[in-house]
C-alpha cells in the first residue's frame, strides 16, 4: 500500500475517534515511526503530507537525515542513553523518553536552547516497560526545574499488550489525569500540552482518551525487510 493511501485512512480513524471524544482532528498530530523502513519509504510518508517523523535509535536517525532532502519534525521517541544525547540533540525537536535526571541534566548540558521533552511514564505497570511510575512523575517535574533548557511539553507512555481495551483505555485515562495534574500547577517550565499515547494498533483508544501524538508505524508506513 501507497504510505499516501494508509494516511487517508488513518486520518479517517482519527477524526471518528475525535468525533466521539468531541474533540478537534486538529489537536492530534502524527508522527511516522520510522525505524524499520528506509529512507525511501520516508522520503514517500513526506511526499504523502505527513511532517512528523520519529526514531528511536541515533543511528538511524543521522542516517536517514543525512540522505533525506526535506526537513521535517524529527521526534526522539526510544530509550536514550545518556552518552548518546550529544548525536541527537541538534537534530530534533521532541524527545519523548525523558525518564530520569541524569539525562535531564546531560540534554540540558548540551542543548543550544530550550527542548522539548515528554515524559516517559510507565502507566501499564509491565516491567518489561522504560519510565517513571506515575506516582512518581510529580516530584520529577518539581526537580526539573533546576534544568534551564528542559521544557516539559508532556508525557508519553506505551499501553499494555493485551487485546483487554478496558485496560489499554485505562491506562490512558491514568496519563490525561496525570496531565491535568501538572497543568494545574501552571508551571513555566512544564506546560504538559502534550500527551504521546497510542501506536498502530491502539490510536483510536488513545485518541478518544486525550492523545494529542500518535507514534504509527507499521499501519501508515509498513515494516520493510531493510531495517534501519
Amino acid at each position: 500500500m501507497k504510505v499516501s493511501e494508509n494516511l487517508e485512512v488513518i486520518q479517517s480513524q482519527i477524526a471518528e475517534a475525535c468525533k466521539k471524544a468531541n474533540r478537534s482532528n486538529e489537536e492530534v498530530k502524527i508522527i511516522a515511526v520510522t525505524k524499520y523502513v528506509s529512507a525511501e519509504r520516508t522520503q514517500e510518508a513526506i511526499e504523502a503530507g505527513v511532517v512528523n517523523l520519529g526514531e528511536n535509535r541515533d543511528e538511524g536517525l543521522l542516517e536517514k537525515i543525512g540522505q533525506i532532502k526535506d526537513k521535517p519534525i524529527w521526534h526522539f521517541i526510544g530509550t536514550l542513553q545518556t552518552r548518546k544525547v550529544k548525536n541527537i540533540i541538534d537534530h530534533v525537536t521532541y524527545i519523548h523518553s525523558l525518564d530520569r535526571l541524569s539525562l535531564a541534566k546531560e540534554i540540558n548540558k548540551r542543548a543550544a536552547s530550550k527542548v522539548n521533552c515528554l515524559i516517559q511514564v510507565n502507566a501499564s505497570g509491565e516491567e518489561s516497560k522504560h519510565g517513571l511510575e506515575p506516582e512518581d512523575v510529580l516530584d520529577f517535574v518539581s526537580e526539573l526545574k533546576q534544568y534551564s533548557n528542559i521544557l516539559v511539553s508532556g508525557l508519553m507512555t506505551m499501553a499494555p499488550n493485551t487485546e483487554d481495551e478496558q485496560v489499554i483505555r485505562d491506562c490512558f485515562k491514568t496519563m490525561k489525569n496525570l496531565q491535568g495534574e501538572i497543568q494545574s500547577l501552571k508551571l513555566d517550565y512544564a506546560p504538559c500540552n502534550e500527551l504521546s499515547m497510542g501506536m498502530s494498533n491502539d490510536f483510536q483508544i488513545a485518541v478518544e482518551e486525550g492523545s494529542t501524538m500518535v507514534r504509527i508505524g507499521t499501519a501508515l508506513v509498513g515494516n520493510e525487510s531493510e531495517v534501519q
